[in-house]
């Protein structure tokens, strides 16, 4: 033991008296919880970059491509909500291998281990970087399936890249209602304040609202958000975060579902309740938003080609809720056009 080391326990014990005992165990298990919590997430494949060009700025996306051992079947791309990044996505994607498809996975600019440019964030530009970067891959089909914010930019992307989308999944997309019909707009250094004042807490307790019951499992999935807070670009990542929350909500989808010619499937956990910017409602009005069953119904009405699955007791992410029924329901619908 050092003399440091030494000195620091002398002068501990020096002042420590029984009635400061719960404040220093308290403490001790804060610092070892932090400990724990920003342990490094790892990505389950190997990270590849692509470079594009975005508003005169050099963008580097960080990108999976996964493919079984032999030939491959087709192609999928997985794209992520806004509180993910592609590791989420590792368990969809071992599924996906082993059944013989090619699976592409962008962190989207601005999230993960992509670049967080300032930019002038759309749907449309991100559909654009990701049709990019699929060209540099030479894919010319690609079955598209998005979560959560994912399915936002999935259906964007499936609008305006038709010729490029074989088949479409929405997986509990957000944006099946128009957020800024009824949520107090909140300027953009509002939301970047909020956002610099993220804490590891902050995050979990958001997540929780996702499932219908937390389970340590889930754990993993707020320290691969949570890594960020330990960035010396934090309060950068925290401006993209709130131009991103913009994104969202100036720029609705719902009402050009008629312009999806692909055939497309809707997942909807019966339990999801999640509303861009819910924390601003009345009682009242959390009761009356983000009614995903009945959304789901109204949504398949207005796709052209459209296949509505709902899971009983399933919240915001069936893929992580329950792996083997995602897995099930997801095969089945991407072998549909496969002879």
């Amino acid at each position: 033991m050092s003399d440091v080391e030494s000195q620091m326990r002398f002068n501990v014990n020096k002042h420590m008296s029984h009635k400061h005992y719960p404040a220093i165990i308290i403490l001790l298990f804060c610092l070892l919880s932090n400990v724990l919590v920003q342990a490094q997430v790892a990505y389950p494949y190997p990270i590849q970059k692509f470079s594009i060009m975005l508003e005169n700025k050099q963008v580097q996306i960080a990108y999976m491509d996964v493919k079984p051992d032999s030939s491959w079947r087709k192609t999928v791309l997985l794209l992520h909500g806004k509180n993910f990044n592609g590791y989420y996505w590792k368990d969809v994607i071992a599924f996906l291998v082993k059944a013989g498809y090619r699976v592409i996975v962008p962190d989207q600019p601005g999230w993960g281990q992509s670049d967080r440019p300032d930019l002038h964030y759309s749907f449309h530009l991100l559909a654009y970087a990701t049709r990019q970067l699929l060209d540099s891959l030479h894919i010319q089909k690609i079955t598209v399936v998005g979560h959560s914010m994912g399915g936002m930019l999935a259906a964007r992307f499936a609008m305006m890249y038709p010729d490029k989308t074989e088949r479409l999944v929405l997986e509990d997309p957000i944006g099946l209602e128009d957020y800024h019909r009824f949520i107090p707009y909140q300027t953009t250094m509002q939301l970047y304040e909020k956002e610099k004042a993220a804490t590891y807490e902050s995050y979990k307790k958001y997540q929780e609202g996702y499932y219908p019951q937390w389970k340590p499992e889930y754990e993993q999935y707020v320290q691969a958000q949570a890594q960020d807070l330990k960035r010396p670009d934090f309060d950068h990542i925290a401006w993209v975060n709130a131009i991103t929350y913009q994104m969202i909500y100036d720029q609705p989808v719902c009402y050009e579902w008629d312009r999806i010619a692909a055939p497309t499937l809707l997942i909807v956990g019966d339990e999801d309740r999640t509303v861009v910017g819910k924390a601003l409602l009345s009682d009242e009005d959390k009761k009356r938003y983000g009614q995903y069953p009945a959304l789901g119904k109204k949504t398949k009405e207005q796709l052209p080609n459209g296949i509505l699955i709902e899971l009983p007791g399933i919240g915001h992410i069936p893929h992580i809720q329950d792996l083997p029924q995602f897995q099930q329901i997801l095969l089945t619908f991407i072998k549909g056009n496969e002879k």
